[in-house]
């Protein structure tokens, strides 16, 4: 060792006072110093052995490669793989399958299942069979984002023909940029999905809040988008990924200069395989042709041309977001200075007037807002993953069989105190409630004012571009040869930093031997050292410094953007009206629509009286829950315990059991007192029959306690429209039924559907 080995274990605090918490604490800080080098040190190895493989991922499961992208018609660097389960993982084959999509976003694949607490490990703990579309480092020469597109309908299509007896289509995760992608090909073939989660996903792109996360102003910023062009030409017709990279970076330059090399030095004895294990994703920085990128800053980005149904196929098809027949799930954080909520949810209020407008087009979509977690901690964070994605995973039936419309999954944890906590599994329960557009809204949205800004950087945009394409295009792809693209992409910054602090460098190879020897050696100092407290109180001081330098540079960059393209001179020269109080970008209505729509109303209004006890079980818990509209996952539990024990009704299908819930909830929109007054109609004549149908009726409904106010009221109504005698919800009906949950306050009722019989 470089000092006497006998010094190492000497407590000096002890023996010397002041002047030994000094000794103790330059002890220790050396000795972290050497390990955190030693540390980067393995993280450049570990990114030269990553970048030079084939198929570079950071999956913690095994993959077996099932359709290779490059192999199809029209050629693409994707790939289908199953996820094979782990030992001792039980999956059930007639559950729907799950397909997650990682972010081709400047990084690699894998990070949607690169530990077991994310979303590929809860899917398989749900026990879903599961599935993951990834992507090689390089894509193949004229790919487009539509050719992507083609090619993962091709994967859906082969994991749909792999589970031929799944109770329902395939549950498709899509993260960050797969997340819009997901939603435009659900747009393309509707038909593909059973349900669809999108994380961290931007959708609204000009959406937002004044003062929080600016990043929506960047395009505007630089001009538009002809500086992404100059970026794929100097890339030789390839868009360097570590751009991209670096952008995410410079929205939290704390965190970048400071706290995450910080968090490693002061844990050094625990943090490094977390963060080894991170950083083998977030340094394998992949590569996009220059017209996938263009598209999407064009299109998406600055176009804002998505929710606005101003996107179209090569064969002139319009996607329109509001063909998509699937369930839709949205989680966003208010932590996310990437996807903030504005621009998760936006879309809806683009795309739509009201609730009962979603209602009309047969959507249903559900959100979660979480309150902290950042941009990346929605896919890779172990908490995140055991609560939102375990719970999805485990309810996606549920949210496949809600009526449609639009809810909030809202989170509660079970204690033993929790009324009916023995129906589910888990630590949190998840319960979902009606919202309104407004409660949208309430999230960030702009003005007419902050739209033509918006619209008036989107035309800038094209004239810039325009420009650069026809002056500087043609000189910058003659003076750029393949070779110095690749060379200009190996010294990227980014690249670099991993490079020079692996083994290549001849001034690393000491720390080897060192960090040996401190590891042997190694004494922390103890936690109430003052030096230490003292040293803490600097890196506190460090991340204010720069955070207060990141909201100087956000304020100034937010009144630029803001005076620029608010002048209504500038409006004015590039087409834009400045007095326009209409939004733009707004989602063009159909005639088509309304047609369709009214024929469905009639067709529903002529089916009132029509049906069976299902029909008139399904509508009677209909009733009773909308004086509250909440769904709990005790509720749907309940169901699918009394599925099992009833004998008296055939077994229906997941598919089957949501049609007739999204039928009996439309007709009670439509019509609420006929559909009500119906109800004898659909029962059966036998009274005992009536009287243990609402036995089991009465056990969901008491799933979370006793109903209170307008619920019970309702109830009532019901139990008079079976033609019993006084049927209390807190007790038992008749000899044989199901026993009541004990009571508890007043609470949400569950809305509830069920999944097949087994």
């Amino acid at each position: 060792m470089w000092y006497p080995s006998n010094l190492s274990k000497f407590d000096f605090a002890t023996q010397f006072g002041p002047a030994g918490m000094a000794f103790d604490y330059l002890r220790d800080a050396t000795q972290r110093s050497v390990l955190f080098w030693d540390v980067m040190r393995k993280r450049g190895n570990q990114y030269r052995v990553h970048s030079e493989a084939a198929a570079p991922h950071v999956l913690s499961f095994t993959p077996e490669v099932l359709l290779d992208g490059r192999d199809l018609e029209r050629p693409v660097n994707y790939a289908l793989v199953r996820i094979v389960p782990p030992e001792g993982t039980d999956i059930d084959e007639t559950r729907r399958p799950f397909v997650v999509v990682d972010p081709r976003a400047g990084h690699g694949p894998g990070i949607g299942g690169f530990k077991a607490d994310s979303e590929i490990g809860v899917a398989l703990a749900a026990g879903h069979p599961c599935y993951f579309i990834g992507f090689l480092p390089d894509p193949i020469a004229g790919q487009t984002l539509e050719d992507i597109a083609l090619a993962e309908a091709i994967f859906l299509e082969k994991v749909i023909a792999l589970h031929p007896g799944a109770d329902a289509k395939p549950c498709v995760i899509g993260n960050c940029q797969a997340g819009w992608a997901v939603m435009m090909l659900a747009a393309m073939r509707p038909e593909l999905f059973g349900s669809i989660i999108i994380a961290g996903a931007p959708l609204s792109y000009w959406a937002g809040k004044r003062g929080e996360y600016p990043m929506r102003y960047t395009g505007g910023l630089l001009g538009g988008t002809w500086l992404t062009a100059l970026t794929g030409d100097l890339g030789h017709g390839k868009f360097d990924g570590a751009w991209l990279v670096q952008n995410f970076e410079n929205q939290n330059p704390a965190n970048t200069l400071w706290t995450k090399q910080y968090n490693l030095y002061s844990k050094i004895d625990t943090e490094a395989p977390r963060y080894l294990g991170f950083e083998q994703w977030w340094g394998n920085h992949v590569n996009l042709n220059a017209q996938e990128i263009q598209f999407i800053v064009d299109e998406l980005f600055v176009g804002n041309n998505l929710a606005a149904g101003r996107i179209e196929t090569s064969k002139g098809e319009t996607i329109d977001l509001r063909n998509i027949r699937a369930p839709i799930v949205v989680f966003c954080s208010k932590g996310d200075n990437i996807t903030p909520p504005a621009q998760a949810l936006g879309w809806i209020a683009d795309l739509y007037d009201s609730v009962n407008e979603i209602r009309s087009h047969g959507q249903t979509i559900v959100y979660t807002v979480h309150e902290k977690i950042g941009h990346l901690g929605i896919f890779v964070s172990a908490s995140v993953a055991r609560k939102e994605h375990g719970e999805f995973s485990s309810n996606i039936d549920l949210i496949d069989a809600l009526p449609p419309g639009l809810y909030e999954a809202i989170f509660e944890a079970r204690t033993d105190a929790t009324v009916g906590g023995d129906l589910v599994e888990g630590d949190w329960i998840m319960r979902c409630e009606e919202r309104t557009l407004d409660d949208i809204r309430a999230l960030g949205c702009n003005n007419a004012a902050d739209d033509r800004r918006f619209a008036t950087a989107a035309k800038v945009s094209e004239i810039n571009l325009s420009l650069y394409r026809t002056f500087a295009q043609p000189f910058i792809r003659a003076m750029v040869p393949e070779q110095a693209a690749e060379e200009m992409r190996r010294l990227h910054p980014l690249r670099l930093q991993y490079e020079l602090l692996s083994d290549l460098n001849p001034l690393m190879a000491p720390i080897a031997d060192l960090a040996v020897d401190v590891e042997e050696e190694r004494r922390p100092v103890a936690a109430n050292n003052p030096f230490l407290a003292f040293e803490q109180i600097v890196s506190h001081q460090i991340v204010a410094g720069l955070d207060a330098w990141r909201e100087g540079i956000e304020a100034l960059s937010e009144a630029a953007f803001l005076t620029v393209y608010g002048s209504p001179f500038l409006q004015a020269a590039v087409g834009i009206d400045p007095w326009n109080e209409k939004p733009h970008r707004r989602a063009s209505k159909t005639a088509l629509h309304a047609q369709v729509l009214k024929t469905r109303i009639e067709e529903l209004r002529a089916r009132i009286d029509k049906g069976g006890l299902q029909e008139g079980l399904a509508r009677s818990l209909l009733h009773v829950a909308m004086a509250h509209g909440a769904a709990d996952e005790r509720g749907f539990a309940a169901i699918r315990r009394m599925r099992r024990a009833e004998n008296n009704m055939p077994a229906m299908t997941l598919a089957e059991f949501k049609a007739l819930i999204r039928d009996q909830f439309l007709m009670l929109v439509i019509d609420e007192q006929a559909a009500v007054n119906a109800i004898p109609q659909l029962l059966p004549a036998d009274e005992e029959a009536r009287r243990h149908a609402l036995a089991s009726l009465r056990e969901v409904l008491n799933a979370r306690g006793p109903l209170s106010g307008e619920a019970e009221q309702r109830w009532q109504k019901i139990v008079d429209l079976f033609g019993l005698s006084a049927a209390p919800l807190a007790g038992p009906v008749s000899p044989g039924s199901p026993p009541p949950i004990s009571p508890t306050p007043s609470s949400p009722t569950p809305l509830r559907a069920v999944r097949r019989a087994k």
